[in-house]
């Protein structure tokens, strides 16, 4: 069975300093999804977009950057300088479900105004691209029947792929997956479909292709973070060791320093990681909550040190045991 394994955007953690260290600890995936860029009426990525789209920084991986836009003139200009960056794929984001990207009617909040979302497909699509156009989705936004339209106006466009998300806006994160919209859907599309959702285990990778034994692609978010070995281990590879997950953990550190440009910012992006990342772990919750406080490096330093001399490695990991403060 071959599966496209993809590691999800999301923002602020899958950046091209994780890429860079998944990538040389745990071997690459198939594909990083870069978290989404907004273009702007000015035709030019700014300074600071460029330090995640720079294809230098991005050397020997399949990345495939996404546009957050609800303007076609937007995403045109975007996608024709990304292809002139030497992508091959651009991703349109019609899933961000947060306040401040729905509020602008963008992400999620495109697919409850089908007078701004069929205007924009339209636009984009009636224009000839070198590079190729894919779109991430939710289901809808509050009720699971939207996505009979939503998919209707999709099969309209020749997508290179359609990763769909099978929950609906207002869902957020919570609750389980509504596999069973996606389940009654996903083989009505002439192209490719992914599916992205929940997957955090070797064994949901094996639930979900076996259930969905066509999808041309797994995307997978938080699963990757916690255990960067999943899709090696899905491939009959090692599961993590605990010196490579320290190795992995130190480099990101390092890493986020030097773009940073500072250790005690590095701190709060890593303690973002670590929320992910003891999921793996058999730490105790004190010594979580004792991370999770660190004010300076040095006490950061010291709760790591802590929590490698008392914790083991988990088989798989093990969501919703720890709330941070």
């Amino acid at each position: 069975m071959s599966v496209e394994l993809s590691v999800a955007p999301m923002e602020g953690l899958t950046t091209r300093v994780f890429r860079k260290v998944h990538s040389e600890i745990f071997g690459p995936a198939d594909s990083y999804y870069i978290p989404f860029v907004t273009p702007t009426s000015e035709p030019k990525f700014t300074e600071r977009q460029m330090r995640e789209l720079n294809p230098a920084l991005n050397s020997g991986l399949n990345v495939i950057p996404q546009l957050l836009t609800n303007k076609p003139q937007d995403f045109e200009w975007a996608a024709k300088a990304l292809y002139d960056l030497g992508y091959s794929e651009v991703n349109l984001n019609l899933g961000c479900p947060a306040g401040t990207v729905v509020a602008k009617c963008k992400g999620s909040g495109l697919l409850r105004n089908f007078d701004v979302l069929r205007p924009l497909l339209d636009g984009i699509f009636s224009q000839e691209h070198q590079i190729k156009i894919s779109i991430k989705t939710r289901l809808g936004w509050s009720n699971p029947e939207e996505f009979e339209d939503l998919a209707n106006l999709y099969s309209q466009y020749p997508l290179a792929k359609l990763i769909i998300h099978p929950r609906l806006k207002t869902d957020q994160y919570k609750g389980d997956c509504r596999k069973e919209i996606f389940e009654a859907n996903f083989n009505k599309f002439s192209f490719p479909v992914g599916y992205n959702g929940d997957i955090v285990s070797t064994k949901d990778i094996h639930e979900t292709l076996g259930r969905f034994p066509t999808l041309s692609m797994l995307m997978v978010g938080r699963g990757l973070v916690a255990d960067p070995a999943l899709f090696r281990k899905f491939n009959r590879g090692s599961a993590a060791s605990k010196a490579e997950i320290r190795d992995f953990s130190e480099k990101l550190f390092t890493g986020y320093t030097e773009a940073f440009g500072s250790a005690k910012n590095a701190v709060m992006r890593m303690k973002e990681y670590w929320f992910f990342q003891l999921n793996l772990l058999s730490t105790e919750d004190k010594l979580a909550k004792k991370l999770f406080k660190a004010k300076d490096v040095q006490q950061y330093e010291d709760a790591v040190e802590t929590i490698y001399e008392n914790s083991d490695i988990l088989p798989e990991a093990r969501f919703g045991w720890h709330k941070p403060l």
